[in-house]
């Protein structure tokens, strides 16, 4: 049923929007110091592409790792952040539409929460 659904979702925006997640990361790898960014963009968009069977959790770190992943989402939503969040908000709108469109609009609003707040996040496989 996952790979059913991953599938599905794939051909019906999974792949737009997870090429919107690495264009967001090619555009952060062009400096040095966008090289983070790059690599949970990248990470992301893999998730993106294929989300059925995995899940976001948050990642446990102490007190100067949720400082370094606080300001490190406020820089990821004034440049990439919004727009990607903007993408998923509307993909669930269009799939939920339709009835059997619902799981797909309620993947797109999880990855628009993880647009806006993607460091500090684990990306792992359902049990």
């Amino acid at each position: 049923m996952r790979l059913l659904g991953n599938i599905i979702w794939f051909v019906f925006g999974g792949f737009l929007m997870g090429l919107g997640w690495w264009l967001a990361g090619l555009l952060s790898a062009i400096t040095i110091i966008g090289i983070p960014w790059a690599i949970a963009a990248f990470r992301i968009g893999s998730f993106s592409f294929w989300p059925f069977g995995r899940e976001m959790v948050d990642q446990p770190a102490g007190g100067l790792g949720k400082s370094i992943s606080l300001l490190g989402n406020v820089i990821w939503i004034l440049l990439f952040g919004w727009w990607l969040a903007l993408g998923h908000l509307l993909s669930a709108l269009l799939c939920a539409i339709t009835i059997i469109g619902i799981p797909f609009a309620l993947q797109h609003i999880k990855l628009a929460g993880l647009a806006l707040a993607p460091f500090g996040k684990q990306i792992v496989p359902i049990a």
